[in-house]
C-alpha cells in the first residue's frame, strides 16, 4: 500500500470534486442546448418572431457543438 502526504490526498479529492462539476456542467450545456433549439424552433416556425427563433436555433447549435468539443477533449483534471 502505496502512502501519500496529506497535500496528495487533498490535491486528489479537489480533482474528483473538479470532474463530478465538469460533469453537470456538461450535463447542463447539454439540455441547455436542446432547450434554447426548440424555443427557437417554436418562435421561429409559428411566425412569432423569426428573426429571434432563427437567432436562438443558430446559437443553441453553436452550443451544442462547443458542449461537444469538450465532452471530446475534455480537461486534464477531467482524465486523470
Amino acid at each position: 500500500m502505496l502512502l501519500q502526504s496529506p497535500l496528495a490526498n487533498f490535491a486528489q479529492m479537489i480533482g474528483r470534486y473538479l470532474a463530478e462539476i465538469w460533469d453537470f456542467l456538461i450535463f447542463i450545456g447539454q439540455v441547455s442546448g436542446v432547450i434554447i433549439v426548440l424555443a427557437g424552433a417554436i418562435l421561429w416556425f409559428t411566425e412569432t418572431n423569426q428573426s429571434r427563433g432563427k437567432g436562438l436555433v443558430f446559437s443553441g447549435i453553436l452550443l451544442s457543438i462547443v458542449v461537444e468539443y469538450f465532452i471530446i477533449f475534455p480537461p486534464s483534471f477531467v482524465i486523470a
